[in-house]
């Protein structure tokens, strides 16, 4: 609860008369997931799709770092989906246990996706294609998760990223980034 609240995921606002409202559930007793199971496509989200980085990808990236003596670092990204900003009006009915006191009428409007969202892998993977593309990378055109970083100078420097799901892979061919 407390990454959520941090995060500005959602905002306490009146029930919506014209909107469904989704329920949510703890798993593990650790993480607030949205029973997603209970949206409607076309109100509550459109699209479900996020590239992810295929197996082979994977593995070529692997022996491209073997083969050259380069860094590789993978990344898990913790609450990756809590930075997903969402792009559909969505509601989520308060958790058993987390009633606001005076607010009992009142449900979560999201901001970001949560766990169990269909459309919550998308989200995240815009948000963080957005911040690699201004950081200077540049997304391969024929494999969406994958960005390459360019340096050219004598070091003829470059560093990869690819993503997988809440994973990030990164290796490049120079000893001073990290």
């Amino acid at each position: 609860m407390e990454m959520i609240e941090k995060n500005e995921t959602w905002e306490l606002v009146g029930k919506p008369s014209e909107k469904p409202v989704i329920g949510v559930k703890w798993k593990h007793k650790a993480r607030l997931v949205v029973k997603g199971y209970a949206q409607n496509p076309g109100i509550d989200f459109n699209e479900t799709f996020a590239p992810m980085a295929r197996l082979d990808t994977i593995r070529t990236l692997i022996a491209l770092a073997a083969q050259k003596g380069w860094k590789l670092y993978q990344l898990d990204v913790k609450s990756s989906f809590l930075n997903g900003v969402l792009k559909e009006e969505v509601y989520v009915d308060k958790s058993d246990g987390f009633v606001v006191p005076h607010y009992e009428d009142k449900v979560y409007k999201l901001k970001k996706a949560l766990y169990g969202l269909k459309q919550a892998p998308g989200a995240w993977y815009e948000e963080i294609n957005a911040y690699l593309i201004s950081c200077g990378y540049v997304r391969s055109t024929s494999e969406d998760t994958f960005s390459t970083w360019w340096i050219f100078d004598l070091l003829k420097s470059i560093e990869i990223v690819c993503i997988l799901v809440g994973c990030v892979h990164e290796l490049h061919n120079n000893d001073t980034w990290v």
